[in-house]
């Protein structure tokens, strides 16, 4: 007898997975990604089947070990959020010409209207450049659902599995029915073949496969697709993943038909067959306009099409039930106003942070060169662009605190600062002390250090009590690695150990060590209550 359960989508997906007779999750954490794999490291069968699930160091490494285990034949799930997707790409697109042998499920969760991003990437368009399948469920059901049908997928075309998520569905919650039955792991098999040694000779026949197999893609894509008849004849509407909730909440009439795709390739038959029926067609997709521009190709100049390119949907942000409404020709059911009284509330860095210290020690030696520059990298300490601090100038992506630091100094900026923590320095930062090494740059690296992940609720650091260790191994000068205590008493000690290491002609290296504020406070709740 099926159970209901209330769950996240992204939950969805976890269990989905665990009951698809999962292998493994490799996955390094971003919102909205984080909670899939944090529910798979909760769950019994987890532990009672010994399921791999510790975070990685990045991406790249986490899709490369998911690959392995696919090599080996067992069902691996890889998660990450949109721009993790960049950081994985070159194993990702290989993927796709070695094949798979073990189903390999990529999960990218993207995040319009940026909600803890600092771009709207539309992974759809990796999965169409890599020329694999695409998943994209519209409700927390069809999350739980389609990562079975995912992984055989996967299995059956011996291809990597892109599954997409928003922001919105990964983080809503619906009831979720979920069946008795939990399918079993699969065996120890490796795959024989050359077919994973990318020679170029074999690469060559590999992607000639690849192209025979977008056929078999498409079939699958065609008998996935739903064409539904709404109201009449008029408006034909192609909705993608969660868009499709939106239409049918804003629109019970007025629309003709709509097709609502959750997997691709588009399904160019049923959206002919929509044409035939309509007079025009809206394109009603969270992120980019990724389908809008293919309809638009498949029916020609002469088909109106519209979406988000044609200014009928708003060209950046994510979708709800008003936007599609007023899309639709409807005046909204829900408006919302400011109320000015309100006064609003900026993110700040929590009370009794260890980067308040940083922060402060930094703009205090600072102030003594106006012409400084600090590199500053993604994490909760990236805060520190704000009031009541500004301290750093620049924030672009993980790691590139240290290369642009590297890069300026090169240029000859001086001070050239780097602010890094602990997390994102072995996701992307260690290689860019090693440049900076080898190229004996004139840099101050600050690795502020809360012993965490902390930005995305306190995962494990894969560094942690180690980068003294990892700082000389890459060649930096041992009397050059320094370690600090970030409190308000050490603030004489830091900023004296700063002024000697900005004066030094060459690399140098800081570690700011203090645990995050709201681990600690969590451990120390946690011990009481074990106490009684």
């Amino acid at each position: 007898m099926p159970e209901k359960k209330l769950l996240l989508g992204d939950e969805a997906v976890a269990l989905g997975a665990l009951y698809a007779g999962l292998s493994g999750v490799y996955a390094y954490p971003g919102t909205p990604s984080t909670e899939i794999t944090e529910f798979i490291q909760r769950h019994p069968l987890t532990r009672k089947r010994g399921i791999r699930s510790r975070w990685c160091a990045n991406e790249k490494t986490a899709m490369e070990a998911a690959l392995g285990m696919s090599y080996s034949g067992k069902r691996a799930l890889v998660c990450m959020k949109h721009v993790g997707l960049n950081v994985c790409a070159d194993a990702f697109v290989n993927a796709a010409i070695t094949g798979v042998n073990g189903g390999l499920v990529v999960l990218a969760a993207d995040d319009p209207s940026m909600h803890s991003s600092q771009n709207e990437q539309d992974s759809r368009f990796y999965g169409k450049f890599a020329m694999v399948p695409i998943f994209e469920p519209s409700n927390q059901q069809e999350a739980f659902d389609l990562v079975e049908e995912a992984f055989d997928q996967s299995e059956t075309l011996k291809l990597p599995v892109l599954f997409r998520l928003v922001t919105r569905l990964a983080h809503s919650r619906a009831d979720v029915s979920v069946p008795d039955a939990i399918r079993e792991m699969n065996p120890f098999r490796p795959e024989e073949g050359r077919h994973w040694i990318l020679l170029p000779a074999i690469a060559r026949k590999q992607y000639q496969a690849l192209l025979g197999k977008q056929g078999q893609l498409e079939a699958e894509a065609e008998k996935a697709a739903s064409l539904e008849k709404i109201d009449g004849k008029g408006l034909g509407v192609i909705a993608c993943g969660i868009a499709a909730n939106y239409v049918k909440e804003a629109a019970p009439k007025g629309v003709s038909f709509l097709l609502k795709v959750t997997r691709y390739p588009l399904p160019r038959n049923k959206i002919r067959e929509l044409a035939a029926v309509s007079d025009r067609i809206l394109v009603v997709e969270d992120g980019q306009p990724f389908a809008e521009e293919q309809v638009a190709a498949f029916l020609g100049a002469d088909y109106p099409v519209e979406g988000r390119l044609t200014g009928r949907l708003p060209r950046t942000g994510e979708l709800n039930p008003d936007v599609v409404a007023a899309a639709l020709g409807k005046i909204p059911n829900l408006t919302f106003e400011a109320i000015p009284d309100v006064a609003s509330r900026p993110p700040a860095l929590c009370k009794g942070c260890g980067h308040r210290d940083v922060y402060k020690a930094l703009n205090d030696v600072l102030s003594e060169y106006p012409g400084a520059r600090v590199f500053g990298d993604i994490g909760c300490y990236t805060l520190g662009a704000l009031p009541p601090y500004q301290t750093i100038h620049t924030c672009v992506d993980m790691g590139a605190s240290i290369t642009m630091a590297k890069g300026a100094a090169d240029a000859g900026q001086f001070p050239s600062i780097a602010v890094i923590g602990d997390s994102t320095f072995t996701h992307s930062g260690m290689t860019g002390l090693l440049d900076a090494v080898n190229d004996r740059a004139n840099i101050t690296l600050l690795i502020s250090d809360n012993l965490t992940t902390a930005m995305t609720g306190g995962q494990d650091s894969a560094g942690t009590n180690r980068f003294e260790a990892i700082c000389k191994g890459i060649g930096v000068e041992p009397e050059h690695i320094r370690v600090v205590v970030p409190q308000p008493a050490n603030l004489p000690e830091i900023t004296r150990i700063l002024r000697d290491e900005i004066h030094y002609n060459g690399v140098s290296v800081i570690i700011a060590r203090r645990e995050c504020i709201q681990t600690l406070g969590r451990k120390l709740r946690k011990q009481k209550a074990e106490k009684g």
